[in-house]
């Protein structure tokens, strides 16, 4: 797992970058839990992916920087990517999967990078692979498995402690699993009896299915509005990661998770994606446990059409 010292050493730089993010109390009465949600989606660009995009890129020498970064990313860590590219005055490519909201690629081409959008297939290919036909100057900063990504993103479980030492479990977004593995390695060296659990859309669970079945799975991917987590298997690294760290993985319906968005917005107005509202349904689900739940808001970039849907529908009794 990513060291304490590594997590710590994360923090002030991180920061630079970052902000430190509010924990609160989710206010539903009848929940299964106190639920606490802790609001990545306040970052400068509505998600954790700073965190983590932020310590890798300082990291790297002048020259490699020099010679500009690509990512592969449905989003989020574009915008984390880009955002400090632009920072450090380099150029961005982003290589996103078809179905990328239009609001991240807007947020990353406002940001100064190019977005390229290639089926999925491909696109899972370009984190293999850690490059793309064309650019294979740039210099490639993973999403997910990457040592100072899971660093940044561990800086999320230092902050949580400090506003709730006696939580009890955190349910976590699972895509990549960077931030899973990240914030976990912080929980187990700082508070071990803490229950970690991962967070997933049923119709794209591979998380789920490989522990499940005790091995590595692959699995048929479901397209829904949750665009931020789901895939057809998990990263050979992160399952090993994930089977040390986590105490396993839960699974939200697209419905459950469209009635966790509209939750955040009419009880407490906050906007949350949908993998971020999939973390909520799992708690709300009593999956996760009694006592006191933190969930991971992972990020709040939904395309303004989908909310509008999805608060729609609930206006409607559906």
């Amino acid at each position: 797992m990513v060291s304490i010292a590594d997590i710590w050493a994360a923090r002030p730089i991180v920061m630079e970058a970052a902000v430190r993010t509010p924990l609160i109390r989710l206010r539903v009465e009848d929940a299964p839990a106190e639920i606490y949600l802790k609001l990545e989606n306040l970052q400068p660009i509505g998600s954790f992916k700073l965190r983590g995009a932020w310590n890798a890129m300082r990291a790297l020498p002048e020259s490699d920087l020099n010679r500009g970064v690509l990512t592969a990313s449905a989003g989020n860590m574009a915008q984390g990517v880009a955002f400090a590219a632009q920072r450090f005055g380099v150029p961005c490519t982003v290589i996103a999967p078809e179905n990328a909201p239009v609001a991240k690629e807007q947020a990353v081409l406002r940001m100064g990078a190019e977005f390229r959008r290639v089926p999925r297939e491909r696109w899972w290919q370009t984190f293999q692979e850690r490059t793309f036909p064309g650019l294979e100057e740039r210099t490639f900063v993973h999403a997910f498995d990457d040592d100072r990504v899971m660093a940044g993103n561990g800086t999320i479980a230092l902050e949580l402690l400090e506003d709730l030492p006696d939580v009890d479990s955190v349910v976590i977004p699972f895509g990549g699993g960077g931030l899973a593995a990240g914030v976990a390695s912080g929980l187990r060296a700082l508070k071990p009896d803490t229950k970690v659990y991962a967070a997933e859309v049923d119709v794209a669970a591979p998380l789920s299915a490989s522990l499940a079945a005790g091995e590595a799975t692959t699995i048929e991917y479901g397209t829904s509005f949750v665009d931020g987590i789901g895939s057809t298997m998990v990263f050979p690294r992160m399952w090993d990661l994930a089977q040390s760290l986590l105490d396993g993985s839960h699974t939200a319906t697209v419905a459950e998770a469209e009635y966790a968005v509209r939750l955040l917005v009419e009880r407490q107005r906050i906007v949350a994606e949908g993998a971020a509202a999939c973390a909520v349904a799992v708690a709300l689900s009593g999956k996760a446990g009694t006592g006191k739940v933190a969930c991971i808001i992972s990020g709040g970039n939904i395309d303004t059409s989908v909310l509008t849907d999805i608060l729609g529908r609930g206006a409607a009794g559906e």
